[in-house]
């Protein structure tokens, strides 16, 4: 489960790690397993997520905690098939910015 974030230039952690439901160490998890995560870092250390990253932490969430994959298996399947995973996710992400939408218009009703 994902929660939108606000349009930014740059994420905290523990924005990121709110967004998606998750403790931050596996943020910082994921970003030594997976090469597509790349943060920023300041000169305290902190690490700066871009819009990019927030994507890849979609289709890593979507791989890993949604369809079950192992992180080898996720790992393997990003290295195949890239541009369709990535295309599949915004698809993903649309239809559930829909169904929202749509289910707010039913309670209203």
């Amino acid at each position: 489960m994902y929660v939108e974030l606000p349009e930014k230039r740059y994420y905290k952690i523990g924005e990121v790690a709110k967004a998606f439901h998750v403790n931050t160490s596996l943020i910082r998890f994921w970003e030594k397993e997976f090469d597509i995560i790349k943060p920023k870092k300041n000169a305290k250390g902190n690490r700066l997520f871009t819009q990019d990253d927030i994507k890849n932490f979609q289709l890593i969430f979507n791989l890993v905690k949604e369809r079950g994959f192992t992180l080898e298996g996720a790992k393997q399947k990003l290295k195949k098939n890239p541009d369709i995973l990535f295309d599949n996710q915004e698809i993903i992400t649309r239809l559930e910015g829909v169904k929202a939408e749509l289910i707010k218009i039913k309670n209203q009703l």
